[in-house]
């Protein structure tokens, strides 16, 4: 799925450096080994995390601006009445910075990785601490399914921070209403829009557009389609088995869902509104796919909550606005309301005491009220956050139906898979799939070798 490298408009987040205000009493500019000060004012809800005033916590990962100007603004607060410095840095090349930041000794003290898969992969290095008692006894927060996520071998080891929905459809509703096209409830409905669509668009207008492209995570998008529809079609039970490789790539059932993303979403008739044939797909960026929907020269983009994001400053998103966003529909109507999604996990290699009150900060419900306050286009994976906060219409329709109890939910399957597979292999097959043409068997073939033995 990759949250990561979303957000591509610079490739260093900005550093947030905080001044210790006068609500907290006894602060220093070193850390101090003295009684831990009395907190007051507002800055009296943060007395749990406080003692460690002068401390720097460093966080990589990949969430760059405009959100994570978001994210420093979110402990803005935090910083300023406890006295630790959170300094974040962001990298459109995450999940291969991480990797050799930790194996040559340069590991942050925390990093927000949004692959399972890459999780494992460091807790294999032996360098990830196990969280601070406070973070555990926030588990409470959150459903067995996420707490799973951050778990590896059944052992606990990252907080979920944020929750994101995949399975959406971005549209414009006065496009649809200046048409008469209505939001399509089914898959069937939603492939009959698309033929109408094109019967009445000219030029260089489609009802689909798309952009697979993300720097060194390029790709993943693609990867999102295809688990969309074998979610759709199959149900729960062959996504988790497709995600262990125990169905895998060559099996027949996700070769046929290969198929029906390449009947939608690699149909020349119907790709790349606005922007070029079904190769360009492979050539655009994700941040740029869907503009083409506010020029009438798409109707749909399948992405992610998050790209409200990259909607240009001014856009309504509304039911009555500029853009806006439906439920992508299963594929099979017996599959019970299929929704995929996200998130991001924090993740610990020091165990400091400073660094440890900011992972008990971050898990907790105060912090995911804070983060929301601050801007749209984020949803909590807390479930004890004030629901009256979201008032953004995306974030309100992301955590409906992320929180329904009669959903068939999954996590994004290729940031539960190796991650030399599903931030890696597939990428890399996706891109070679929709950029040079190459066939489903093959595309296959490639990611299954890919998968690592034990």
């Amino acid at each position: 799925m990759k949250r990561n490298a979303r957000f591509a408009t610079a490739a260093v987040g900005v550093a947030a450096l905080a001044t210790v205000a006068g609500c907290s009493s006894g602060s220093s500019n070193t850390p101090s080994a003295s009684a831990v000060p009395t907190l007051t004012g507002n800055c009296a809800q943060y007395q749990a995390y406080a003692g460690h005033s002068g401390s720097t916590v460093t966080m990589f990962g990949s969430i760059l601006s405009p959100e994570s100007d978001s994210l420093n603004k979110s402990w803005a607060e935090f910083q300023t009445c406890t006295g630790i410095t959170i300094q974040y840095t962001g990298s459109n090349t995450f999940e291969s910075d991480l990797p050799v930041k930790v194996n040559g000794g340069n590991a942050p003290n925390l990093a927000i990785i949004p692959q399972p898969g890459l999780l494992a992969q460091m807790v294999a290095t032996g360098t990830v601490k196990k969280p601070p008692a406070g973070t555990v006894a926030n588990e409470a927060n959150w459903n067995a399914a996420w707490k799973g996520y951050g778990s590896v071998n059944g052992t606990f080891y990252a907080a979920p921070m944020s929750a994101n929905m995949k399975s959406m459809v971005w549209y414009s509703p006065k496009y649809f209403a200046a048409n008469n096209y209505k939001v399509p409830t089914t898959w069937a409905e939603m492939m009959a829009l698309s033929t109408q669509m094109a019967s009445k668009m000219t030029g260089t207008a489609k009802p689909w557009c798309g952009g697979i492209g993300s720097g060194t995570a390029t790709g993943w998008p693609a990867t999102d389609w295809l688990e969309e529809v074998v979610l759709g079609t199959y149900g729960g039970q062959v996504y988790d088995d497709w995600i262990s490789h125990k169905v895998k790539f060559s099996d027949p059932q996700i070769q046929t869902a290969m198929q029906t993303v390449a009947g939608w979403l690699q149909n020349p008739a119907w790709v790349n509104g606005g922007i070029g044939n079904v190769q360009t797909i492979a050539t655009t960026t994700f941040q740029d796919a869907g503009l083409p929907i506010l020029k009438d020269q798409c109707g749909m983009l399948q992405q992610a909550s998050f790209y409200e994001a990259q909607w240009p400053k001014g856009t309504k998103v509304a039911a009555d606005g500029d853009v806006f966003a439906f439920k992508l529909p299963a594929v099979d109507p017996s599959i019970t309301n299929p929704v995929e999604g996200g998130g991001e996990f924090v993740t610990a290699f020091a165990d400091d005491p400073a660094t440890q009150a900011v992972q008990n900060y971050l898990s907790s419900p105060q912090w995911a009220d804070s983060r929301i306050k601050v801007a749209p286009g984020w949803v909590s994976a807390n479930e004890k956050v004030d629901q009256s906060l979201y008032t953004d219409p995306i974030d309100q329709l992301s955590a409906k139906y992320l929180a329904d109890p009669t959903a068939t939910f999954r996590f994004d399957a290729s940031d539960a898979m190796p991650a030399a597979v599903g931030s890696g292999a597939e990428w890399k097959a996706m891109v070679d799939w929709f950029g040079s043409g190459k066939s489903i068997k093959d595309v296959a073939a490639e990611i299954d070798a890919a998968w690592p033995a034990s």
